[in-house]
Formats: structure tokens, C-alpha cells, sequence
């Protein structure tokens, strides 16, 4: 079924509203839900959306909750989301980070007790919009072994950085596994096979059947021995800038909650100008595909993507449009 992107954000807008979220909250959600599915990420989309709605029925997300300031130390304050939907939550975080850094150059808030954020690079795709540099990342319940290990201690705990530029904003937004399981969770429902080796199976062998990862829960750490390394401490760094969990304790919990998230923007204009940022970044990417031309930056394909079902629509399973439409 094709759809185009008003029809998507007023079915979303119309759900949370039920589900008891206020107007003003519910937009932000569905605009954010939205913008991933028109932006090809159907697994953090309208794929995510019906467990979304399960997540507020059972309590883990609280609609109409707002952040609380808990401490401001200058350009960096620690902020309590109280349960509140993720992704409200982090547009909020977000938006303030960029307040701070008008202010100080740079701005930096962390986060705790809040829900998950969905596409983290929503806040990268703000930000860069707004003309600041942007970095933020959570962390999340453990799913994934240390390398060396086959016990799931560690989170997958992704990571965003965002720069703008004129001809498409620099957008990376990567999970610390090779894949994420909500990209594993979608290569399963189309039957296709990953790519890449994703993980192992129940014997202990490296494959790229999404189903027999997530049987065995034994994710492959981006980079091996590094994203194992990566996410231990952006786990920790979380719990430290925010104050808040870190994923050995939410593990404890009886879902995935009270998670820990840092936001940072940087202020980029006070000390080079667009143009010679411009430069910079353009004479970067054109010597990179030097002979390689069919490489991609990061957010490139997702920019591709959004310009193509903007004009066109986005092709939405049938089966999960009508799930949609029961909730």
C-alpha cells in the first residue's frame, strides 16, 4: 500500500491521542515515527509503532510527561525523564543542548530514567537543520556479549553525530552491534539474509540469518573487539553525565526503561565560517569517492530515500498497515 507522509503522521497523531497523549506531545511523536518510515527506517518506523503502543498500554511509557531539571553546572545540566515518552524526551534534550550551546559554545545534557528514543538520528537530523555539530547516545538493556564472551551483558547502546552542510547534512547513527535488532527484526519479516555476518547461532557459528541471532542473542559487536570497547563506555559515560542507569542495573528491570541518554551540540559558527566549513567538508567527500564513486557519506541514502517517498509515497506492507489501523 503507498502511502504519503500526512496520511502516516495523522493515523500516528490520531493512535497517541487515544493512548492518552496530549496534542502538542502526540505531533512530536508522530512526526518523529513519520520521518523514520518516510526515511526507509522502517525498522525504528511504522514497524516499531504497534510495540510503541504496547510499551504506553503496560505502563513502561507515561504519556504527558515532561522532563525535570535536576542539577545545571553552566553548559551542562542533568535532566529526569521520568518514564515519559522516549522520543518527546529527546526532542526536548536535544532542543535544550542547542540552547546551551548558544549560550556557551557548547551544550551538553544528560538524561535518566527515560524511554527508547526510537531512530537516534532524529536528533541528529535536528540539530544539523538548526547549524549546529551534534552528538548524543544511549544506552540500552543488555543484548549483546563482550567480545570474548557468549553472556549478554553489554547494550548495543547506539551512537549519533550530525553535521550540517548545505548539500546534505553528515548524519551517522550507529548502533555498537554490526546490526541493530530492530534491523534484524525486519530482514526476519521480509526472509532476506543480512549482508554481513551478523552473529552467531545456537552452535557457536558466525551467520547471517537474522532468525538464528535472535534465537541465540548472541549479537556481533561493530568493529569486534572495538564495539565491544565503544559500548562499555558510552554505557558509562551515560550513567555518569546523567546520573542515571547503566545497562548492569537495567537489566534488573522488568523492561526495557529508566534508560540513560547524553546529548551535545556544539555551536560551530562562533569559530569558522559557512563557507569554510563548506569547503572543508565538501574537498573531505569528494576525495573520498575519488575512484570510489559509489560510496556513500553518512545520512546520504536516508536523504535519498525521504526525496523519493516525499514525491512518490512509501510502500507500507499491507500486513502492518491493517495491524496499524487495529490498535
Amino acid at each position: 500500500m503507498i502511502l504519503d507522509f500526512q496520511t502516516l503522521q495523522e493515523k500516528f497523531r490520531e493512535l497517541l491521542i487515544k493512548y492518552g497523549f496530549p496534542p502538542v506531545q502526540a505531533m512530536q511523536i508522530a512526526d518523529v515515527f513519520a520521518e523514520t518510515t518516510i526515511d526507509g527506517v522502517f525498522s525504528h518506523g511504522i514497524n516499531r509503532f504497534p510495540r510503541f503502543i504496547g510499551d504506553v498500554m503496560d505502563g513502561t511509557v507515561k504519556p504527558g510527561v515532561e522532563p525535570e531539571l535536576i542539577q545545571s553546572f553552566s553548559a551542562l545540566e542533568q535532566w529526569d525523564g521520568k518514564q515519559g515518552a522516549g522520543i518527546s524526551n529527546a526532542i526536548f534534550c536535544a532542543d535544550r543542548c542547542m540552547e546551551l550551546a548558544s549560550s556557551y559554545g557548547i551544550g551538553c545534557v544528560g538524561l535518566r530514567n527515560t524511554n527508547h528514543w526510537m531512530r537516534g538520528g532524529s536528533y541528529g537530523w535536528r540539530a544539523a537543520e538548526r547549524g549546529f555539530l551534534f552528538l548524543g547516545w544511549t544506552n540500552t538493556l543488555p543484548n549483546m556479549p563482550p567480545w570474548g564472551g557468549s553472556n549478554t551483558v553489554l547494550g548495543n547502546n547506539p551512537f549519533v553525530m550530525a553535521m550540517p552542510r548545505k548539500d546534505g547534512h553528515l548524519v551517522l547513527d550507529m548502533a555498537m552491534s554490526q546490526y541493530s535488532f530492530g534491523k534484524l527484526e525486519w530482514q526476519k519479516r521480509t526472509g532476506e539474509e543480512l549482508p554481513e555476518y551478523g552473529g552467531y547461532n545456537l552452535d557457536n557459528k558466525l551467520t547471517k540469518d537474522p532468525a538464528e541471532i535472535l534465537e541465540s542473542m548472541r549479537i556481533l559487536p561493530a568493529g569486534l573487539w572495538k564495539g565491544s570497547a565503544l559500548a562499555l563506555v558510552l554505557d558509562l559515560a551515560a550513567g555518569i553525565i546523567s546520573g542515571g542507569n547503566t545497562t548492569r542495573k537495567i537489566g534488573e528491570l522488568k523492561s526495557e526503561t529508566d534508560l540513560s541518554q547524553v546529548f551535545i551540540a556544539v555551536d560551530i559558527e562562533r569559530h569558522m565560517t559557512p563557507e569554510q566549513r563548506e569547503k572543508l567538508m565538501q574537498e573531505t567527500i569528494d576525495h573520498m569517492k575519488e575512484n570510489n564513486e559509489q560510496v556513500r557519506y553518512p545520512g546520504q541514502r536516508s536523504q535519498r530515500d525521504r526525496n523519493t517517498h516525499l514525491e512518490k509515497g512509501v510502500n507500507i506492507p499491507d500486513d502492518i498497515w491493517s495491524g496499524i489501523l487495529k490498535l
